[in-house]
């Protein structure tokens, strides 16, 4: 996956790299080959100019392009991205996107430097009032409650999917989840948040998924849910969440704030509702 040269790593765009270990297990030693995840500086560069560096899998990128640039508000809608190019580099992976001109110039005007680390939510903000950005659109209830079977049904789908989570153990996946808990779309990553990215542009590039509304489904994710978590599914215009671990305070009172439902602990047959129940019967 990489070269050691001149104190530089060189990447290339594979998802996996592959690595002679010792295994010590009951007191035996063997030796094996084992399959790791791999994380790529990606840089995401709007109409020539460099906005954001972000470590990810690279995979799926331009799905978390397009979802990235929608859920940190640099694009209002997908048709505001015109193009995308790929450009692999020695030390990473740069996305030229030409996007919308009232877009970037919007860009420029609130520009910050950000980089990003796996796991990271708001690095590099500027002020508090860059760091939290609250969705304004309150989310409409669904006409339908997604019924709680269907919650326990989409845990056991999406462990099927999680193909890199698989052979590698490293990766959290978001997936969408339609209201009968079949995993429709699913994208995978070391940070979790670059995976809901991915989700979110996979489902804006998805037309028999953008002709729904969100009554149709939720977004199942393998992490906790931190604020930016909701930040991002709110902002796609999804109201429901639902992770596997827990959710901090914050996420849950800007949840409360967007009128999105979260849930968290969703494991086996069992799964906490902390807002906005009325949509889970």
């Amino acid at each position: 996956m990489f070269a050691q040269g001149d104190s530089l790593l060189t990447f290339n765009d594979a998802a996996t790299a592959e690595y002679a270990v010792s295994k010590h297990q009951a007191g035996l030693i063997a030796a094996k080959i084992d399959v790791v995840a791999e994380e790529v500086p990606i840089a995401l560069v709007y109409n020539g100019i460099s906005h954001a560096v972000m470590l990810a899998t690279p995979q799926d990128l331009e799905d978390f392009a397009l979802g990235f640039s929608l859920s940190e508000g640099i694009l209002d809608a997908p048709s505001d991205l015109y193009s995308m190019e790929i450009v692999q580099q020695a030390l990473g992976i740069e996305l030229h996107l030409d996007v919308a001109s009232h877009c970037f110039q919007r860009l420029k005007e609130k520009r910050r430097s950000m980089t990003g680390r796996t796991g990271c939510g708001i690095c590099g903000s500027e002020s508090l009032a860059q760091a939290l950005r609250i969705p304004a659109t309150k989310l409409s209830p669904k006409a339908e409650p997604i019924a709680g079977q269907v919650i326990n049904l989409a845990f056991a789908n999406i462990r099927q999917q999680q193909k890199l989570q698989a052979v590698t153990g490293a990766t959290h996946a978001s997936a969408w989840v339609n209201s009968r808990g079949d995993v429709e779309l699913v994208r995978e990553d070391v940070g979790r948040h670059n995976a809901l990215d991915k989700l979110i542009g996979a489902i804006a590039k998805h037309t028999q998924l953008d002709a729904k509304n969100a009554d149709d489904g939720f977004v199942l994710t393998t992490s906790r849910a931190s604020y930016e978590m909701v930040q991002k599914t709110a902002s796609a215009g999804l109201n429901m969440l639902v992770a596997i671990s827990a959710p901090t305070g914050l996420a849950i009172r800007v949840a409360e704030q967007c009128h999105l439902t979260l849930v968290g602990f969703a494991r086996e047959n069992s799964f906490v509702v902390y807002s906005h129940p009325e949509n889970v019967s």
